[in-house]
């Protein structure tokens, strides 16, 4: 297998837990799940959906940036929201960070997400 990299930043939320931001093996970077945490306070953003969703791509972005890469190299995103009725205001915050062409995409409705979030995304990079 590839050498593991382990990508990290300061301008995305610290790992809450036993796993890195985000790992390189290869041209492939697979990110980490990332909730509406601001990476100073590590507190969630606001009750807002809306602005959860922007702080989560926010967050995403900056890891991106941190492996060498930006939001248009996401090959695969995954979203998981907590109530799917949100998911046209997915599509809309989404339109600002990708271009055509879009990246693959699942959107899966989950009970609940870590801290109370209301969405997370994950997803797998290709530089």
């Amino acid at each position: 297998m590839a050498e593991k990299i382990i990508i990290a930043t300061d301008k995305a939320p610290a790992a809450i837990g036993t796993y890195s931001q985000a790992v390189k093996v290869g041209n492939t970077v697979y990110l980490s799940g990332q909730i509406p945490l601001d990476p100073q306070s590590m507190q969630i953003v606001s009750e807002d959906f809306s602005a959860q969703v922007v702080q989560v791509f926010d967050n995403l972005t900056a890891v991106c940036a941190a492996a060498g890469g930006s939001m248009s190299d996401i090959v695969k995103l995954n979203i998981f929201l907590t109530d799917l009725s949100h998911f046209a205001t997915v599509n809309e915050i989404m339109s600002r960070y990708f271009s055509q062409p879009y990246p693959a995409r699942a959107a899966i409705g989950v009970k609940e997400l870590p801290k109370g979030s209301l969405v997370e995304m994950d997803g797998v990079m290709e530089l």
